[in-house]
């Protein structure tokens, strides 16, 4: 089975697809997938499905879903090729197989196959291990392929109730402490001009994150554009107050404050034009006595 969901939801068996159009066996469907391998109790997959009470007939409608599922199931297992199963999962597998009936809950099983969000996990792993061991080329080469994993929102179509928002808060917040610490590393690298058109996207797609806008800064002063980095602390400073009401942290009022020396320095040292009895004028910087 390849299980996709950073993104638009795509779960395939054999190949083939088996991911609903209609609403609620999608959502059913997305939430098994979130906890493949796993049991999901009936009373968590109701929870999602009708957040504000299960109404009566809920468990014949939700094992309805189960059934369309695993119709699906069963068109993209017909005719299947025999292949080696994966160690401890079943030769031949059938759709109760997949999608399995427990006391008390549902499991999605994989059979062994690809899942995206583990895929990520993994990566973003290695490259939190090579960071604290120093490796920088190989975190930024491990957290780099987690990121790549990434095609969008993640359950992008999907109607998500308080167990899909709360999975797909947890991801993205997973995202962006590798954006994060991919951004660290790189800087790291000194590769501040490799990074400076991906990071200008990142600030304006997260408005408020705050280590982002400091590596952005970072990178910006290392550019000499020392105006620029002050107007992203401004920029977040505004964002900051109209979402929560308050001041970007410590960290990043104390890296305003030092951008804003080195620019107020670098202007004190500029050359000026200076008329002088020759023809040619000469360069002198700014406070300096002829």
């Amino acid at each position: 089975m390849d299980v996709r969901i950073l993104g638009g939801l795509s779960v395939a068996e054999n190949g083939v697809s088996i991911t609903p159009t209609a609403a609620a066996p999608r959502q059913l469907l997305a939430l098994l997938a979130a906890h493949a391998d796993q049991v999901v109790p009936v009373t968590v997959l109701m929870e999602e499905l009708w957040p504000s009470g299960a109404p009566r007939g809920a468990r014949v409608e939700l094992q309805s879903h189960i059934q369309d599922l695993r119709a699906l199931i069963t068109t993209a297992l017909r005719d299947a090729e025999p292949r080696t199963a994966a160690p401890g999962w079943p030769e031949r597998r059938t759709a109760d197989s997949v999608l399995v009936s427990l006391p008390g809950g549902y499991r999605l099983d994989t059979g062994g196959g690809s899942h995206d969000a583990w895929r990520f996990e993994r990566a973003a792993g290695a490259g939190y291990r090579a960071m604290e061991a120093g490796d920088l080329q190989r975190a930024v080469r491990r957290l780099s392929e987690a990121l790549a994993l990434w095609r969008g929102t993640p359950y992008a179509g999907v109607a998500a109730g308080p167990r899909l928002r709360a999975e797909i808060e947890r991801l993205e917040t997973s995202r962006l402490s590798v954006l994060d610490q991919w951004a660290e590393a790189q800087l790291a690298l000194g590769r501040h001009f490799e990074i400076i058109g991906e990071l200008a996207e990142l600030v304006a797609q997260y408005r408020t994150d705050e280590p982002l806008h400091g590596q952005f800064m970072v990178a910006l002063l290392r550019c000499g554009r020392q105006d620029e980095a002050l107007e992203v602390y401004q920029r977040l400073c505004e964002g900051l107050k109209k979402k929560a009401g308050r001041e970007p942290s410590a960290r990043l009022r104390r890296l305003q404050r030092s951008i804003l020396a080195i620019r107020d320095t670098a202007r004190a040292a500029r050359p000026l034009f200076v008329p002088g009895p020759s023809a040619r004028p000469r360069l002198v910087p700014a406070g300096f006595s002829l």
